[in-house]
């Protein structure tokens, strides 16, 4: 006699489906070191607000170089105009910082991305200074390191998580569109947050160029082996 073919297991269950309900998706899934970097902004800037010098010696002005003084190369990029200026870099720095921070992993990944960020900042700050040599009028503000981000993360853009060659049409782009964008609202001299003050869209333009050369070989040296395809092609 032929048994009987086994009914579903999961229909005769009085408990139903015994099968895992699918997982959903996250609402908010930007890695942590993308969220705590934008986080730190408008923290850093309630103490600053409620410091009785304003943080102010923190800054950068063009004449330190000249006279040997460089901590505000640094020290200027936890400096911020006011809330909205603060509150535009955070944004700004997770919306970028989510795909360069996914592309790196670890404790090693996090030691490269916020390199990235430091080092596109400094550089940003550096150019600035060499750009207006002499000039005392201070510099605060991250805009020069979240725009390092903004130039890792073009050529991440339609990658699938790898790093797109410079040659690439779209990073060629969204380039352009970039600084096309950055230099009119240098030049009109207004943009969110800016309260009136002058805006340095040449730092901008130094820490996207770093940041759009910079990872690439990052991405060749520490990035997991598959998101590494296209980072070869500079």
């Amino acid at each position: 006699m032929e048994a009987d073919t086994p009914s579903d297991p999961n229909a005769s269950s009085p408990w139903g489906s015994l099968e895992p309900p699918p997982e959903r998706e996250r609402m908010f899934n930007a890695p942590l070191p993308a969220v705590l970097l934008a986080a730190s902004m408008p923290a850093l800037y309630f103490f600053q607000a409620r410091a009785h010098t304003y943080w102010l010696e923190l800054s950068f002005a063009p004449i330190d170089l000249s006279q040997g003084r460089y901590a505000g190369l640094l020290t200027s990029m936890l400096v911020h105009g006011g809330w909205a200026h603060a509150a535009m870099n955070a944004v700004a720095a997770l919306t970028f910082g989510t795909p360069v921070a996914r592309l790196f992993r670890g404790g090693v990944g996090l030691v490269v991305f916020l390199s990235l960020y430091i080092v596109s900042g400094v550089v940003a700050t550096l150019g600035y200074g060499l750009v207006h040599w002499g000039s005392s009028d201070p510099l605060v503000g991250a805009s020069g390191a979240v725009f390092g981000l903004i130039g890792a993360a073009t050529r991440l853009t339609g990658g699938g998580g790898r790093v797109q060659p410079l040659t690439n049409r779209a990073v060629i782009t969204m380039s352009i569109a970039w600084m096309a964008v950055n230099v009119v609202l240098g030049l009109i001299g207004f943009a969110p947050g800016s309260e009136g003050a002058r805006i340095a869209w040449e730092a901008h333009a130094f820490g996207f160029l770093f940041g759009i050369l910079a990872i690439g070989p990052l991405a060749r040296w520490f990035a997991p082996l598959p998101n590494r395809t296209d980072a070869g092609k500079v």
